[in-house]
């Protein structure tokens, strides 16, 4: 669930300092620099979300097929995939900030099932239940959907399974424009208009994006067993890059304070981090993540296994997002943090 990767520290937030001999110039910069990078990102959201909505078929009585409205079937992928790029850049100071809205918008469908008193939602295309990018993701993918996928759903549903499915009827398009993408949108709406006024903290900015990073592994790891996050279309690489990129922005809003505090040597450490995992992601070539291959063992993977190309991702992955590695991204980030006295989340 997305609950437990919050950080119980943000309850409130506020522009707050981290010391008395804090460059306040350089922090208010960093802090401005990140708020305005993310606020036009929201923007950005709120703009494709909108898009995705108009995109959709006129309900009719047949509903909707790949066929007939292949064309506007490709408008709404388009901006779906345009809003995920937005969120995630944004996502690790989104959900430290508004955790009930990440989980609207973000949550995968078996967890959102775990958390319904039926274990079940019946209805694909209302605004309650399953809500949010992903069972959007699910309707519009929904007859490409690998089999994999299918089966790791029914296992992790049980009962409360439904198959994805294109709208069948006038009702059933009505819904999905009005109720499940009229919820998205409004989720969307709201995230930028309450961040707006925020007073954003070094600490929500920064760690927050550390996180994010850290989660990266996570995501490859959910791929063994198909639990993983953008899995109908086939774009999991396509978000991590996202998160890779917002976390290359916030890094360079805070560059500047790094330097004035004498951390050149840390910060081309860090920068040769994204550079290697960057030119990680690009070597896979597609949105997709590799296959994970047969008979793949996370806790003790074959040499064969490992110089597969999921194989040669996995290594790289979890040795950057491993805190207690030294040269990882996720330990330099940390230390550059610590350099600058931005409080740990805990």
């Amino acid at each position: 669930m997305k609950h437990l990767r919050l950080f119980a520290l943000v309850t409130s937030i506020a522009l707050v300092g981290c010391g008395s001999d804090t460059p306040v110039d350089a922090q208010t910069q960093a802090i401005a620099t990140t708020k305005n990078a993310i606020a036009a990102d929201l923007a950005e959201l709120t703009a494709a979300v909108r898009e995705l909505r108009a995109a959709a078929p006129a309900p009719d009585a047949d509903g909707w097929n790949a066929t007939a409205d292949a064309q506007s079937l490709t408008r709404m992928r388009t901006a779906w995939k345009r809003a995920r790029r937005a969120y995630e850049h944004v996502e690790g100071a989104i959900a430290l900030l508004f955790p009930d809205l990440d989980v609207s918008m973000d949550e995968r469908y078996e967890g959102f099932l775990a958390e319904l008193p039926t274990h079940t939602d019946a209805n694909l295309f209302d605004g309650e239940g399953v809500t949010g990018m992903h069972a959007v993701e699910r309707v519009l993918w929904s007859n490409e959907v690998p089999s994999y996928v299918t089966t790791y759903e029914q296992r992790a549903a049980g009962a409360g399974y439904v198959a994805p499915a294109f709208p069948a009827n006038a009702a059933q398009a009505t819904a999905f424009r009005d109720e499940l993408m009229g919820r998205l949108v409004r989720d969307a709406e709201s995230l930028q208009q309450q961040f707006g006024p925020l007073a954003l903290d070094a600490a929500a900015a920064y760690r927050g994006v550390v996180g994010s990073v850290e989660e990266q592994a996570e995501k490859l790891t959910k791929a063994a067993t198909a639990e993983e996050e953008s899995r109908y279309a086939a774009s999991t690489l396509y978000d991590m890059r996202a998160n890779l990129e917002g976390a290359k922005r916030t890094f360079d809003a805070f560059r500047p304070w790094l330097i004035e505090r004498g951390q050149q040597a840390l910060i081309a450490r860090i920068d040769a981090r994204f550079t290697a995992l960057t030119e990680a992601y690009n070597a896979v070539g597609s949105d997709a993540l590799p296959r994970v291959p047969e008979g793949w063992n996370p806790d003790a993977p074959s040499a064969e296994h490992l110089a597969t190309p999921y194989g040669r991702l996995f290594t790289v992955l979890h040795a950057d997002a491993n805190p207690a590695n030294a040269d990882s991204i996720v330990s330099l980030m940390n230390a550059a943090g610590d350099a600058l006295g931005i409080a740990r989340l805990m």
